[in-house]
């Protein structure tokens, strides 16, 4: 299969139908064999309904993912990449605002030797205070922290070559990072303009809640990136920045104490050092029972600590 194009659904009833018509006439100009994954994630609309009547109408291209409950649209994107087949995987919210139309100008872009193209939806079709204006924040935080300049992390619609999609697993909340986690594992990455446009069915499932979890997320995203092969680096250096807080502390008591004739143990500065000795001590005893973790998972699992994008020799001649 040439192209896998996931979609997490849930309660979009009413754009199901519309949203594969818009597909099926993008798609079937596209000279390469396409499946279509939906993933219903718990809906209750009825949604499940018109996702078995797209399968029976288009049995070769439309299957169906259908979870017990509602885990979320990581768990929903994890699922769809792990039963598809295509070596382009393309992601697309169900709710007819990202536009099938732009698939094909993906894909072209991926054929300039890019491994990952993100969308950027630059006139934004939601609430400029709710959904615009707090996307925007979070987007330029995102980018300060991972290295990875996109404008739009929050726009699914993505087209991924499926290897640069390996070497790491999506739980959580992740979905919205997977292109600082393909970077990461040297995947080159494009942004392009994508049309957007106002929800016609259903509401919304997102509110500014989900700004919260980005930035929680992202401390997780950077320790993982950063720190998860060499955790000592962070507990080591937070631990010996305490030390060395708390030694000056004590130092600056031992001269009081000599040239000023001031009591080193009736001073408040004196527990402060102390506390600073023990927290920079835990500290790095912390980093290395986490080097010894992160280890573990990688000699565990076989995970190797590189990547190889190819390998280029020359045959030997007989």
């Amino acid at each position: 299969m040439d192209i896998s194009l996931i979609i997490p659904v849930y309660n979009e009833r009413e754009n199901l139908p519309l949203l594969f018509e818009s597909i099926n006439r993008a798609l079937t100009p596209v000279k390469k064999s396409w499946e279509l994954i939906f993933v219903d994630d718990g809906s209750v609309d009825g949604s499940l309904d018109a996702l078995r009547n797209l399968t029976q109408r288009d049995p070769r291209h439309v299957r169906v993912i259908v979870f017990r409950r509602n885990f979320g649209q990581t768990a929903a994107i994890a699922a769809g990449i792990d039963h598809s087949t295509g070596e382009i995987i393309i992601l697309l919210d169900a709710d007819l605002q990202n536009d099938p139309a732009d698939i094909p100008l993906l894909l072209a872009k991926l054929d300039e030797g890019y491994d990952v193209v993100s969308g950027w939806r630059r006139h934004r079709q939601d609430n400029a205070i709710t959904r615009n204006l707090p996307s925007t924040i979070a987007n330029s935080l995102i980018s300060w922290v991972t290295g990875v300049h996109l404008h739009d992390y929050g726009c699914t619609l993505k087209a991924y070559r499926r290897d640069a999609l390996e070497g790491f697993r999506l739980y959580g909340e992740m979905h919205r990072f997977i292109p600082v986690f393909a970077h990461s594992v040297g995947a080159r990455i494009a942004e392009m303009e994508v049309h957007h446009h106002p929800r016609r069915f259903g509401k919304a499932n997102y509110g500014l809640e989900r700004t919260l979890k980005v930035l929680l997320d992202l401390f997780t995203v950077k320790f993982l990136l950063s720190y998860s092969s060499k955790p000592i680096r962070l507990f080591g250096g937070a631990g010996l920045l305490t030390i060395f807080i708390g030694t000056l502390l004590l130092v600056y008591l031992f001269f009081r104490r000599t040239f000023e004739n001031v009591s080193v143990l009736g001073s408040p500065l004196f527990q402060l050092a102390v506390m600073f000795l023990i927290t920079g001590t835990q500290s790095i005893l912390m980093g290395l029972i986490a080097e010894l973790l992160a280890r573990t998972y990688h000699e565990s699992q076989s995970k190797p600590t590189y990547t190889v994008r190819e390998i280029i020799q020359k045959k030997a001649r007989k």
